[in-house]
């Protein structure tokens, strides 16, 4: 069996893991990136989920990336609010909100969502401050692919984790399977960015899954008593002039009292992407086998699109033209972290946190979808922080977890799963386990001043 040795081994390619590889890979590092899908980038690719929210989480990367982005044609946009459901003016509400491209602004506009009373009360507001980005996913992942070669990291697509060697809070060996060969990769340090947390799983750490009780935390929006309920899922599809054969669904929607409005979002390449929210709520999604699933999301995407189209005359001349190869998920397993990150530190924001080693700021509110237990979507006055400590499972040396797993309550995962954010996660901990390297010491135990101050240096704000 052939052996391997690096400095970082990355386990999973999406929007945390493509950035702590590509982070340690910059800073030096013998790098490895491990993905089991044929294509890197995670959601954002496989699910379709092409759309940056505003967030002051856009900076350091994530604003990299933009660029590169950026100079190619028809990859990238920014957008602002048209119609919304919420707002008066149209014969017809608008079946969610509108999400038009707008050349008039730039990335600078897209970094700021705090500081509003939210859609429903602050539509003016709301217009001038709330921009995002949305990209083509298969530039995306171009541009990711790119970085990573600029950098020097070994990328191994295809790739299955078959093995685990690890004791006493440290992680050693990984046997791998790529293309046919067995191979036995040892890494001074570990990142899982895998969507479910798959290595910390596999290797027994604590983990978390569903609504905690407010026992647990005393968050204020919690529920009284636990449960196993998740945010709902997404199967995102986009119209186009060009369909895709339909099948035969029913004229009414079968799954909920009405079809469920959705986020469209006009696409750099042409045609509309459309987000319901939710295509199926999350305990439904888990009680069905995946490929069950994934073909009754189907079944819903081709007849929400049949409303779209017998209601709103400007979708009559569009039908399915792509339905994403995979459900975009909003929750799964959390890691139980050296600090968990709950509701409290988001209302409490910056100037109430204590925290010596915040790593990463977000502003997008505790958003819910689904019949699991709701917040009311209430916007943020003030940024919050993340702490370094959130990516280190309790217990662990040298592995830091950089995906929407990380140690995170059910509520405040629900504020920080967006893309830029967790980006933003990746950066951190492929800068920490540089500094360890440089410092002697566990990635677990960087000081926080010194991979703050690290980060600055990378334009993370």
């Amino acid at each position: 069996m052939r052996e391997e040795i690096y400095d970082l081994v990355v386990i999973g390619a999406g929007a945390g893991g493509c950035a702590a590889a590509l982070t340690a890979a910059r800073l030096g590092l013998r790098t490895l990136l491990v993905e089991r899908d044929a294509e890197i980038g995670g959601t954002a690719v496989r699910a379709g989920v092409s759309v940056w929210e505003p967030s002051v989480s856009g900076t350091g990367l994530a604003a990299e990336i933009y660029a590169r982005l950026a100079a190619q044609p028809g990859a990238v946009g920014v957008y602002s609010f048209g119609r919304h459901l919420c707002w008066p003016g149209a014969d017809l509400p608008y079946p969610g909100a509108e999400l038009r491209l707008d050349p008039a602004r730039g990335y600078a506009d897209t970094l700021r969502r705090h500081g509003t009373a939210g859609l429903a009360a602050d539509e003016a507001r709301v217009r001038e401050q709330w921009h995002g980005v949305i990209f083509e996913p298969t530039a995306y992942a171009r541009t990711l692919r790119a970085l990573l070669r600029e950098a020097g990291c070994t990328l191994r697509t295809r790739a299955t984790v078959v093995g685990f060697a690890a004791e006493m809070g440290w992680m050693h060996t990984v046997t791998l399977h790529h293309r046919g060969e067995t191979r036995r990769i040892h890494a001074t340090a570990w990142v899982d960015a895998t969507a479910d947390v798959a290595v910390c799983r596999q290797l027994c750490c604590a983990v978390r899954v569903g609504t905690e009780g407010r026992a647990a935390f005393d968050e204020p929006d919690a529920p009284d008593t636990p449960s196993d309920e998740l945010n709902g899922i997404t199967l995102l599809y986009r119209l186009t002039r060009d369909p895709l054969p339909a099948p035969r669904v029913p004229a009414a929607c079968w799954w909920h009292a009405e079809f469920p409005a959705g986020s469209i979002a006009e696409m750099p390449g042409g045609g509309w992407l459309v987000n319901m929210l939710p295509t199926m709520d999350g305990a439904e999604f888990a009680a069905l086998p995946p490929r069950a699933a994934y073909r009754e999301c189907r079944r819903r995407v081709f007849a929400h699109a049949a409303w779209l189209r017998q209601a709103w005359p400007e979708f009559r001349d569009y039908g399915v033209g792509w339905v994403a190869p995979r459900v975009g998920v909003r929750e799964g397993p959390r890691i139980v972290a050296a600090y968990t990150l709950t509701e409290h530190d988001l209302l409490a924001g910056l100037p109430g946190q204590t925290h010596p080693d915040i790593i990463a700021v977000a502003d997008h509110p505790i958003d819910l979808h689904g019949s699991v237990h709701r917040s009311g979507c209430q916007e943020v006055a003030v940024p919050y922080g993340i702490p370094f400590r959130c990516l280190v499972p309790e217990g662990w040396k040298n592995l830091l977890v950089a995906c929407r797993g990380a140690g995170f309550t059910h509520i405040a995962a629900a504020a920080v799963r967006l893309t830029r954010t967790m980006i933003s996660l990746g950066q951190a901990a492929g800068t920490a386990v540089a500094l360890a390297r440089e410092m002697g010491v566990v990635p677990a135990e960087v000081p926080g001043d010194e991979l703050q101050q690290a980060l600055t240096g990378q334009g993370v704000g």
